[in-house]
């Protein structure tokens, strides 16, 4: 059952190792760059780059799982009781997913210590301080790409026919850590990837309990219509 897992465990993390290393070298300058864009463009990436905080997604999520629990315990009725508990799930999906994804990327920012854009003069663009608590010295991986990367992830599996929509709008909040000079395209990429990873996780998991997908033939998780059986 958790062979396809494994499988694509493996596909994101070959194509996270190729991304990070491909980008590596660009760094300083594709950084550089996407900082002299425009001001209009430059703005803009400011004005949406804040989409991909983990707070507001994680707080969200939570709220959400109480209010479903709550209303499925207080319903008599079978149909709404269903939609609360097909709710409930939906929110515990997107609360496990994200948590999970926040957890990972801080630990590895806390492993890796690499300097921010902020300190490419100053620095480098390769300069490592591993267990340094000061944020400065926690771009690799993106926080923000990955949180997007969950969230959008996760709707990229709930709803596969938008899935080229779903990732389109993480990788343009992505980009817009680069232009807002908060981070290097390579630590876009790995948290793209991180956050797309646990989502697909997520959904075995989920998959494994009949909650919201179910496996295919092949093994791999496909949402259920989302209903009283879900």
């Amino acid at each position: 059952m958790y062979r396809p897992l494994a499988t694509s465990s493996l596909w994101l993390l070959a194509a996270t190792v190729v991304l990070v290393v491909a980008l590596v070298p660009f760094d300083p300058a594709l950084s550089q760059r996407a900082q002299a864009l425009p001001e209009r463009i430059v703005l803009f990436n400011h004005a949406i780059t804040d989409f991909g905080t983990f707070r507001w997604m994680i707080y969200g999520s939570g709220l959400l799982v109480i209010v479903a629990y709550v209303l499925g315990r207080a319903s008599r009725s079978a149909t709404v009781a269903g939609r609360a508990r097909t709710g409930l799930r939906l929110s515990l999906y997107f609360f496990l997913t994200i948590g999970a994804t926040s957890a990972l990327v801080h630990l590895a920012k806390l492993v890796v210590g690499r300097a921010r854009p902020a300190l490419l003069s100053e620095r480098g663009a390769y300069d490592l301080t591993p267990l340094s608590f000061d944020t400065l010295f926690q771009s690799f991986p993106s926080g923000h790409s990955a949180a997007v990367g969950a969230f959008f992830g996760a709707f990229s599996m709930l709803v596969p026919g938008l899935r080229p929509l779903f990732l389109a709008g993480a990788l343009t909040i992505g980009v817009s850590r680069v232009v807002v000079g908060a981070h290097y395209p390579s630590d876009v990429a790995a948290g793209l990837l991180l956050g797309l990873w646990t989502a697909i996780a997520a959904a075995f998991l989920f998959a494994g309990r009949q909650w919201l997908f179910r496996f295919d033939a092949a093994g791999w998780p496909q949402p259920k219509r989302l209903g009283l059986d879900s």
